[in-house]
Order: C-alpha cells, then sequence, then structure tokens
C-alpha cells in the first residue's frame, strides 16, 4: 500500500472542528442523490446498510431515516463526532482495507472515503471489504469526488460559525503534481476562531486516489459485482455494484 499519512489530522486533533467543516445540512442534495440508487437498484429493498469510512456522521444523518446503518471509520475521534450526530447507529472502529463483522448486509456505501485508495492494490482491497460484507444481490454504491477524466485543479472556501461561539474557515488547494501516477495532492488551511475569541491556522494536507473509469469498472467486475457508473447532480460519477447472485430490480427475463 502507498506510504500516505497514516491519519490526517483533520480525522484527529482537529476532528473536533468537523461539525463546522461539514455539518449534515450540506448533504442534503448528496442524500437525495444516493437514496434512489441505494433503495431502489435491487429487490427486496434494501433494510440495513454498512459504510465504510464513515467519518463525521454527517451523510448518515440522512439516510438513517430510510435504512438501518451500521456505521464505521478508522478514526476513534471522527466517531465520536458521529455518535453525537448519530446516537441510534451501530458504530465500529475499522479500516475499509482490512474490517470484518462476519456480518452481510443489504446495501455497502463507500462515499468519498474511497478518495484515500492510492493505488490497484488499495483499491482491490477496498472491494473485498465491500464484497464479503454485501449479501447477494446487494448493492454497493461508491462516491469518489473524481475520476481520471474528471479532475481539475481546484480551489475552494468555506466553513461555518458554531452556536457555541467557536468558528471555522477553511481555504482547499487541490492539484496534481505528477499526471503520470494515480495520485493528486490536497492541502487545507483552516483559520479557527476559539470562544474567547482568539484564532489560529492550521494546515493539513491529504493524498487521494484517481483512476480512470474503464478501471473502476474493471475492479468493480473482478470483485463479484455487476458495475455501472451514473451521473450525480454534481457532475460526479457514481459507481454503482450489485453483488452476483440475484436480478437487478430493473432487470426483465430475456
Amino acid at each position: 500500500m502507498s506510504d500516505a499519512p497514516a491519519r490526517p489530522r483533520l480525522y484527529d486533533s482537529l476532528a473536533s472542528w468537523w461539525p463546522l467543516l461539514s455539518p449534515p445540512s450540506h448533504y442534503d442534495g448528496e442524500a437525495a442523490d444516493l437514496l434512489p440508487l441505494l433503495l431502489e437498484t435491487t429487490q427486496p429493498r434494501p433494510r440495513t446498510l454498512l459504510e465504510l469510512g464513515s467519518g463525521g456522521g454527517s451523510l448518515a444523518w440522512h439516510l438513517k431515516r430510510q435504512l438501518e446503518l451500521t456505521l464505521t471509520d478508522r478514526a476513534p475521534a471522527m466517531l465520536a463526532i458521529s455518535r453525537a450526530v448519530n446516537p441510534e447507529c451501530e458504530h465500529i472502529e475499522g479500516d475499509m482495507y482490512t474490517l470484518r463483522l462476519g456480518r452481510l448486509f443489504d446495501a455497502v456505501l463507500i462515499h468519498d472515503a474511497i478518495m484515500y485508495a492510492l493505488d490497484e492494490r488499495d483499491m482491490r482491497r477496498a472491494l473485498e471489504t465491500a464484497r464479503v460484507h454485501c449479501r447477494p444481490g446487494g448493492v454497493l454504491v461508491m462516491v469518489p469526488d473524481c475520476v481520471r477524466e474528471t479532475f481539475e485543479p481546484a480551489t475552494e472556501t468555506g466553513g461555518e460559525d458554531g452556536a457555541d461561539g467557536r468558528a471555522l474557515r477553511y481555504l482547499q488547494w487541490t492539484w496534481d503534481p505528477d499526471l503520470s501516477d494515480t495520485t493528486c495532492e490536497v492541502a487545507f488551511a483552516f483559520l479557527l476562531r476559539e470562544v474567547d475569541g482568539s484564532v489560529r491556522v492550521e494546515l493539513d494536507r491529504h493524498r487521494f486516489g484517481i483512476f480512470p473509469r474503464t478501471s473502476w469498472i474493471a475492479w468493480l467486475e473482478d470483485a463479484g459485482f455487476t458495475a455501472r457508473t451514473v451521473r450525480d447532480s454534481y457532475g460526479r460519477d457514481v459507481f454503482v455494484g450489485v453483488r452476483h447472485g440475484l436480478r437487478l430490480a430493473n432487470d426483465t427475463p430475456s
């Protein structure tokens, strides 16, 4: 596996600021896109969902209204944030490459956590984890920020004010220093205002994997899924796989 940092600061020492960076209110549109894919792709209609790399639980906050969620993440600090947001959901510490719960779920979701898969080995390990937890005929949905064909260098800003007097503003800068490999770089600069009015700057750097669509589809098929891709309302490729074993919901007999 790649030599990326074991855990970015955003998910560890800075995790308490997550609700001001990416709260549930930011995920209304994504949930509206994803729920039909999760609920209507297979029959019978899914009831249970395993999310790998669930982070602070902001997307899960919307999905739990329709599904029984098991939320997993390798970062204890992020699971603590998610437990506060989603106390009724099951939370388990575990890595998407090695997690083995010994249970099957109707649906498996890997949201943007899949961006931390940096090479083919990472991707195949994550897909194997998804496969061993997805029932035959169940659905896997993955939502990368981009694929190789859609990657563009970008700068984003944002942040929120908290009810407790804290506030966060951020600058996110994404670029690709080497077009010949499968990774890009992402740097964050955070301006953090404490309750007493003091302000400090924190920096954090991440590395993401970027792969062609054909590789995504091939790896899904190799892992035992019938795969397709759809575009969401944000222009992203969403990869949908049905684990071999049962008919898709919209299939008709030949």
